[in-house]
């Protein structure tokens, strides 16, 4: 190899350590929370699902509980704390804000819930921060999510 051709393996090699060091975690979007009652819409990018979108490509069903919303909103907690490279940013009675992050890249995803004590339903949305296609990782995530929260429902956990 030449000197130049080292150069830049060399280069290439620290922007890529760099890059997975620093992570590819972009900035906290201000259009989370609820506001009039509602999460925010899914981008036109296919990089979101949410439980309130009539969009095909980003609709998802939301979470069902029976008994009251205090214990749902428990169990839920329970299955993001088993749940590898989670974590939960804010948690209030009735809006939970999870803080995702992938193993290799350090992308983060942002998913919210949004718990209706009366129609006894959780509402959600999962966003990728950066990029444009998430290649199905959130619909995936948020399906796991629904299988371990009817599980922890039927083991009866708190």
């Amino acid at each position: 190899m030449s000197k130049r051709t080292d150069c830049y393996a060399c280069a290439l090699a620290l922007i890529l350590a760099g890059g997975m060091t620093m992570g590819c975690s972009g900035k906290t979007p201000a259009t989370l929370g609820v506001k009039d009652g509602m999460l925010a819409p899914c981008p036109s990018s296919p990089n979101c699902v949410s439980t309130r979108s009539e969009d095909p490509r980003h609709a998802i069903a939301p979470l069902s509980f029976s008994g009251n919303a205090a214990e749902a909103r428990g169990r839920l907690l329970g299955v993001l704390a088993s749940t590898k490279r989670c974590k939960v940013v804010i948690a209030d009675d009735t809006y939970i804000h999870a803080e995702f992050t992938s193993a290799l890249f350090r992308f983060v995803d942002d998913v919210e819930f949004q718990i209706d004590p009366e129609a006894r339903l959780i509402h959600f949305r999962s966003a990728s921060r950066l990029g444009h296609s998430d290649l199905g990782v959130n619909r995936r995530r948020m399906e796991a999510l629904r299988a371990a929260f009817e599980q922890s429902t039927r083991a009866g956990r708190p």
